[in-house]
């Protein structure tokens, strides 16, 4: 009974972090189908496995073995793996600490929770990272974040030369970046056309 309803507890849990959290924020819905297809698998295995008297290490085998494979068909970022772990750690919570009883449950929950915060929209918002290819080489630190800032829009915080080509004259930089507030963004564009005022009037005069 302990262990169907971890199932259950699971179920939810998965539902909720999959179509609750991460669809709606991310909208691949490949990885949709990849998520609920491995925490129910794990679910299932690792079921079989806490019946051995080995199951826990080799529900812990699994995990290792799981963690490890990567999508070759396509690239997934670093969020996306996070909710391959949490899909892998609900999986195995559910199916091994089913006689955990409500610990297990709030763990799953914990899970959720954690992902769900980790991953808000609006926690550290205004903070990128970027490979940003100038049309230039640019060798000059002060120079080169100069460059960035104008292109992007933002504060500089890191920029790491990958390639410095002076064949073809450009620089491909893996830059981490904090954009402007709407406010700055809006202020921006009025004290370009003031400063283009003034030099005006002053060709004018002279």
């Amino acid at each position: 009974m302990q262990q169907l309803l971890a199932v259950a507890i699971d179920l939810v849990a998965i539902t909720v972090l999959i179509l609750g959290i991460y669809f709606p924020r991310h909208r691949r819905r490949d990885l949709v189908a990849a998520y609920i297809g491995v925490n129910v698998g794990v679910v299932a295995v690792s079921m079989v496995l806490g019946s051995a008297a080995i199951g826990a290490g080799l529900g812990l085998g699994l995990f290792g073995v799981l963690s490890i494979i990567r999508l070759r068909s396509r690239e997934i970022e670093q969020h996306e793996v996070a909710y391959y772990f949490a899909s892998l750690a609900l999986g195995l919570i559910a199916g091994l600490g089913s006689d955990l009883g409500w610990i297990a449950g709030a763990l799953m929950g914990l899970i959720v929770g954690a992902m769900f915060l980790a991953d808000h929209p609006r926690l550290l918002h205004r903070y990128r990272q970027q490979t940003v290819v100038l049309d230039r080489a640019v060798s000059d630190a002060a120079e080169l974040d100069r460059a960035l800032e104008e292109v992007l829009g933002g504060r500089v915080h890191r920029a790491d030369v990958k390639r410095l080509d002076l064949v073809n004259d450009t620089t491909v930089v893996d830059v981490r970046y904090e954009v402007a507030r709407d406010g700055d963004r809006r202020r921006e564009p009025r004290e370009r056309v003031a400063d283009s005022g003034r030099a005006s009037l002053a060709e004018v005069r002279s």
